[in-house]
């Protein structure tokens, strides 16, 4: 072998351990890669499926640092689907949760910006796109969402949901 060819070999080698080695912290996107959607009970709900949605309500994603609208109205064991609409020119997301879970998540995401997640309850949407969520609100209550990307949420980026009891 030459040496030019034991180089070439070399640096292969390196690329491939270094593509191996450099994992994101958290993948997201709409489950792409053929795993099933994890259904983890939230205080907030659980994952739904598409097929039980019985209502469709299309949030809109603004530069402004808005959701439009930024209430939404849900009946306890309602299945919706959640279309995100980012009308702006930056990268949006929108998660659901409690407001404990959004500020603690929210401090991680202002010490790791590049962070990217894959749970059923989040969506990143680039600008101009559209995503979506189907969750099943099961629990009655006050529940919020928000985006997280850093200085999104500290700016007003939040939302509510209103769960009505049976």
């Amino acid at each position: 072998m030459t040496t030019t060819n034991r180089l070439v070999a070399h640096a292969v080698a390196a690329g491939v351990a270094f593509a191996l080695a450099a994992q994101p912290a958290w993948s997201h996107g709409d489950n792409a890669h053929g795993a099933p959607t994890v259904k983890e009970q939230k205080s907030w709900g659980i994952a739904g499926q598409a097929r039980d949605a019985t209502r469709t309500i299309e949030i809109r994603m603004l530069d402004t640092m808005r959701f439009s609208p930024a209430r939404i109205d849900v009946k306890e064991g309602e299945t919706v689907r959640l279309v995100l609409r980012n009308r702006g020119r930056a990268m949006h997301e929108l998660v659901l949760g409690t407001k404990d879970e959004l500020d603690r998540h929210a401090a991680l995401m202002a010490r790791f910006p590049g962070m990217e997640h894959d749970e059923p309850y989040m969506a990143h949407v680039a600008p101009g796109g559209r995503g979506e969520i189907v969750w099943q609100f099961n629990r009655a209550g006050e529940f919020d969402f928000a985006c997280l990307i850093a200085g999104h949420y500290e700016a007003g980026m939040v939302g509510k949901v209103h769960v009505a009891p049976r």
